[in-house]
This record gives C-alpha cells, structure tokens and sequence, in this order.
C-alpha cells in the first residue's frame, strides 16, 4: 500500500507522521481520523486511571518515583494521597 504514496508530496503533517511510524501506520490513522480535529493529551495517562494506581502503590516514600512513572509532579501526587486520607 505505502509504495503508491509520493513522500515527498504530504502536508508536513502526515510526512512527519509517516517518518515517526512508518507509511502504512500513517496511512491508517489518516483513513481513521481524516478531517476530524484532535486534541493530543500532555499527559500519556489519564488523571483518574493514575491516580487510582498512585494510591495502590504509594509506600509512603516513593512520591518521586510515581511522579516520573506516571508523569505528573510530585505534588499532585501530594494531592491524590491527602485528599483519600480526609
């Protein structure tokens, strides 16, 4: 499928798409999404799903270890931990 594509000729958009995931990847996400505007998440997990597995694995010591694995800071991390405790 990907050697009927021109490359060279893509909105700037799909060329880069298509060097981060390859020519057939971006094929599929065109077909699936095209017109359609998105809105790309900062954060790789959602607030909600993290925050419930920040509270099963929070040992008391490891704030800062969480805030990196899930990608939120350490003080919201702060946050989630005392607002179950109330």
């Amino acid at each position: 499928m990907d050697e009927k594509v021109d490359v060279t000729a893509l909105h700037d958009f799909y060329r880069s798409l298509s060097e981060l995931v390859g020519v057939e990847a971006m094929l599929a996400i065109y077909q699936q999404y095209k017109g359609m505007q998105m809105t790309i998440p900062s954060h790789l997990y959602d607030r909600q799903l993290a925050a419930e597995k920040v509270l099963m694995k929070y040992n008391g010591h490891n704030q800062q270890a969480l805030a990196r694995e899930y990608g939120y800071s350490q003080k919201w991390i702060q946050r989630v931990v005392h607002q179950t405790k109330k």
